[in-house]
């Protein structure tokens, strides 16, 4: 199968290694299980006591006329029905308790792992996969954890309990029912092997229905505007449709499984009353031991029936567990070697040093590329598309790790600096800007709740960002949507100038970062970027040329090998590639003109 969301359905972990690694999750309440346990033995306890009171008012009470003893025997029965009715209680409420407590941890660690990931790792998974892992997959578990793992321990009591009683009242009756048990061990495994394998397959395709759900919503514009309605429900249909298949098959094996308990469970019953009844003819057996014993194996199969019930959950939980646990054991492919420092500073100056870089395998994106930047200068990087100016901005943050070459910042080797303390000193702007929902205070600080509107206010004003702001309903207080929607993409862009500068950056990094603002708002950002990168090292990736003419240095690429560096000065006296590109801006600009004119 070629969908670009579906998973691999191979075994990964064995169930009793899944079931070790859930339990783990389960050892910081121990003693709140240990209750649960405690009172589920009790439930299964008193729920024995019904059967054994009818063998005695059988055989003792209504065989002797004795009315008191019946009194006796229903006030005990009562006392039993409302202690088992307080004990089911607390039970319910501890495990709900418990499975909600496991489910809060577990989806912290899974949303704590995901933001260790590097980037390459969301390259290789859609994004509904990872809301799948976080939200439906950890639910899963919690249903497992209250209605699944620990009712088992009741069932097993139960089981045990009843075997035992039926035992105690008549040794070969209960042999008799023995017959049964191998014909009821096969068709559970034979249930069990099919039934996983469906329930499995349909969380890989919950998770695939999520993925391409969350791409569609996403890109709905694009979706609509090329009319590819059709198309792309017709390939939600086709994954849809597989769900329905694994779906139907988990039905289709209950159909078959269900039935066949309530057979065995006749087929026993009708065994000890043509047994049973023959020897209770012959005076062999007491009728309230019949009777009770009936009525035990009645019990004896509700357990087993509410196991085969508990076995989908656990195997849907099985499958949501192996790929939760998937997730956690992919290691961080850019680990830290070096602890944080929390006084760490950055300098600015900035030294690629025969730097190689691919994606994948040995396609070389960045090509030897080495040059130095001295404390504050800016440098500003230059290249048609594909040339590798996103990729080198992308090493230089420590989104991925190079192949080979070192990056080395004040001298010191970017991997023997944390790289939350990289970022920290990095204020990155990007083209496409992702905005927070919330108010756009919040958005500008990011967190940092130390800092005051009016601190922020002076940073937007140096942006040109103040002014906009000033003019919504609620200023600053005005709340966004997710992504920013209802602000223009100038305005966004702006929001972003604003956020970078509020880190107070060492190195300041616009990735294309003017793109997307008129050429009035940018004359004002232009001067903003002047005053703010003053005494900061920058490196701005820009194709306008008011961007290019105030850095310091200049960079070309292609093909991701340096063509050109050195002072912007002295690239143009070369008239080479970087004086060349200018002139055809400078002719383009005179074209504009023109037409404008016209």
């Amino acid at each position: 199968m070629s969908r670009p969301f579906m998973e691999n359905l191979k075994n990964r972990y064995l169930d009793w290694v899944l079931f070790k690694r859930v339990l783990v999750y389960l050892k910081p309440y121990s003693q709140w299980v240990a209750l649960a346990i405690f009172l589920l033995l009790g439930v299964s306890l008193l729920n024995l006591a019904g059967p054994y009171f009818t063998k005695i008012v059988i055989d003792d009470y209504i065989k002797a006329s004795d009315y008191n003893g019946l009194d006796v025997i229903a006030s005990l029965y009562l006392a039993v029905l409302i202690a088992s009715f307080i004990f089911q209680f607390f039970q319910n409420y501890l495990m709900q308790f418990i499975g909600q407590k496991v489910m809060f941890d577990l989806r912290s660690k899974v949303f704590a792992h995901l933001h260790k990931m590097s980037f390459s790792y969301f390259d290789k998974n859609p994004i509904g996969k990872m809301i799948t892992r976080v939200v439906n997959d950890v639910e899963v578990l919690n249903e497992m954890l209250t209605s699944g793992l620990i009712l088992i321990f009741s069932d097993l009591f139960t089981l045990v309990g009843i075997f035992v009683v039926m035992f105690y009242l008549d040794w070969r009756l209960t042999l008799v029912v023995c017959l049964v048990f191998p014909l009821l061990a096969f068709a559970t495994r034979f249930y069990r092997v099919r039934a996983r394998d469906a329930l499995r397959k349909n969380r890989a395709y919950v998770s695939e229905l999520n993925s391409y759900l969350e791409e569609n919503l996403s890109g709905i514009n694009t979706v609509q505007s090329f009319n590819l309605e059709k198309t792309h429900h017709d390939k939600f249909e086709g994954i849809n449709r597989d769900k329905l298949k694994e779906d139907l098959r988990t039905v289709y094996y209950n159909a078959w499984y269900m039935p066949s308990i309530d057979f065995f469970n006749s087929l026993a019953v009708g065994m000890v009353i043509w047994y049973g009844g023959g020897r209770f003819v012959q005076d062999e057996i007491q009728l309230g031991i019949l009777v009770a014993f009936i009525q035990y194996l009645q019990k004896f199969f509700e357990p087993v029936r509410d196991l085969a019930e508990k076995f989908n959950i656990i195997q849907t939980a099985m499958a949501s567990s192996e790929r939760i646990f998937e997730l956690l054991d992919t290691p961080e492919q850019i680990p830290d070697l070096v602890p944080p420092l929390s006084d760490y500073k950055v300098q600015g100056e900035i030294e690629f040093k025969n730097v190689w870089f691919a994606y994948k395998d040995e396609n070389y994106i960045l090509k030897d590329i080495s040059f130095s930047l001295a404390q504050g200068e800016s440098l500003a990087i230059v290249g048609a598309t594909g040339s590798g100016k996103s990729t080198l901005v992308n090493v230089l943050c420590r989104f991925y790790d190079i192949q080979k070459g070192d990056i080395k910042f004040d001298g010191k080797s970017i991997r023997d600096i944390n790289k939350y303390d990289l970022r920290r000193q990095i204020a990155l702007v990007q083209q496409d800007v992702f905005l927070f929902s919330g108010n756009i205070l919040d958005n500008i600080r990011l967190g940092n709740q130390q800092m005051g509107q009016d601190e922020i206010e002076s940073i937007s004003q140096a942006v040109s960002s103040h002014n906009f702001i000033s003019s919504l309903p609620f200023k600053y207080e005005q709340e966004l949507q997710e992504g920013g929607v209802g602000l223009s993409s100038g305005q966004r862009q702006l929001l972003s100038f604003a956020r970078a500068l509020a880190i107070y950056p060492q190195i300041l990094v616009l990735d294309e970062a003017t793109s997307s603002v008129d050429p009035e708002t940018e004359n004002e950002i232009q001067k903003g970027i002047r005053e703010l990168t003053r005494g900061r090292t920058s490196i701005i990736i820009a194709h306008r040329l008011a961007t290019l003419l105030h850095a310091d240095k200049i960079l070309v690429l292609k093909h991701g090998k340096i063509l050109e560096f050195g002072k912007r000065k002295e690239l143009l006296q070369q008239k080479g590639v970087f004086y060349k590109l200018c002139q055809s801006h400078l002719q383009a600009q005179k074209l504009d003109l023109n037409n404008t004119e016209e």
